[in-house]
């Protein structure tokens, strides 16, 4: 990597043409993914888009003026003190805060660098050029809020309010919950089993931890493979994965944890007190997120939870 003060003229306008392109595209992505369920946000950034085009233009036609048509790529990669930009294609999904977020992030990076390149450079059409994108840069902020205003009405707003929220629901809360529930109820019949059968935390620990675990990585591939998202809107199938299977595994650690405790019949207790929070807690989830009657969740989860305890606890004193 270089140092900025290391470039030349013709260096420093070479990168400054490559971010402006990089910026270009950033804008072009994040419009293509918001299209589907943000459309008036996507014509924000579409709009933004057409901006860093035009700055680019002038940076090339200033260019061949100055040292011909052949432009070296150069990248923010290639120079010191850039910010680390993650691919927007990576990063999808991704909320609506999170992306202005970093187009802020953006802007102020792009205004540093005009005025530093303004500094470095001696020559006169160029360091007016570079002023003046740098004073662009800075109305760039009302240029989103006029954007924002004209094509982000408050009908606009709610709608899309409501879209994230239903995509939060879909891609978080409903794997994160299934996931808690299995892990939760699943792991009951196990993992007393193995505890009253033995009388010892220990063993009631470890067979805890298996089955948490592996009751994890099962979910996680299952809920990954089941579908790709694109005709579901559910999302990305890794980060559905890695939600229902770290809250699997969670929900099985809660009352594992527990026989840590070397007393076996204080480990018990305890343990059996966590499992009528978690329960508990997964009807108030069900309740706040998914719509359902606080009374009905806490049946159908009670209920099913109750069952799988009492096999454990049958089935362990049978041994």
């Amino acid at each position: 990597m270089r140092n900025f003060s290391e470039l030349n003229e013709q260096e420093v306008l070479a990168l400054a043409i490559a971010l402006e392109e990089e910026d270009e595209r950033t804008y072009d992505d994040y419009a293509h993914f918001l299209q589907a369920n943000y459309p008036d946000t996507a014509a924000v950034f579409a709009a933004m888009a057409e901006e860093e085009s035009g700055h680019r233009r002038r940076l090339v036609e200033l260019y061949k003026k100055r040292f011909g048509e052949f432009i070296p790529m150069i990248r923010r990669t290639d120079v010191r003190g850039f910010m680390k930009r993650s691919s927007v294609w990576l990063g999808a999904p991704f909320g609506l805060e999170k992306i202005r977020e970093q187009v802020e992030a953006m802007e102020m990076e792009s205004l540093r660098f005009y005025r530093r390149a303004a500094r470095h450079t001696k020559d006169a059409s160029l360091r007016q050029l570079f002023d003046d994108l740098a004073a662009e840069e800075r109305r760039h902020e009302s240029k989103a809020e006029s954007l924002v205003d004209e094509h982000l009405t408050p009908q606009a707003r709610d709608e899309e309010e409501k879209t994230q929220h239903k995509l939060f629901l879909l891609q978080i809360v409903q794997p994160g919950l299934a996931g808690l529930m299995d892990g939760s109820v699943s792991t009951l019949a196990p993992i007393f089993a193995a505890a009253l059968a033995t009388h010892k935390s220990h063993d009631a620990l470890l067979v805890g931890l298996a089955a948490s675990i592996g009751a994890g990585i099962s979910m996680a591939f299952a809920e990954a493979a089941s579908d790709d998202g694109s005709l579901t809107g559910r999302g990305s199938p890794v980060l559905r994965g890695i939600v229902t299977g770290a809250m699997t595994t969670l929900g099985g650690l809660g009352h594992t944890l527990p026989f840590i405790i070397a007393d076996f019949r204080t480990a018990l207790v305890v343990a059996s007190v966590v499992v009528v929070f978690e329960l508990a807690a997964i009807s108030f989830i069900r309740n706040r997120f998914m719509d359902t009657p606080l009374l009905r969740a806490a049946f159908q989860v009670v209920v099913g939870g109750v069952l799988v305890f009492l096999t454990g606890i049958l089935i362990g004193g049978a041994g």
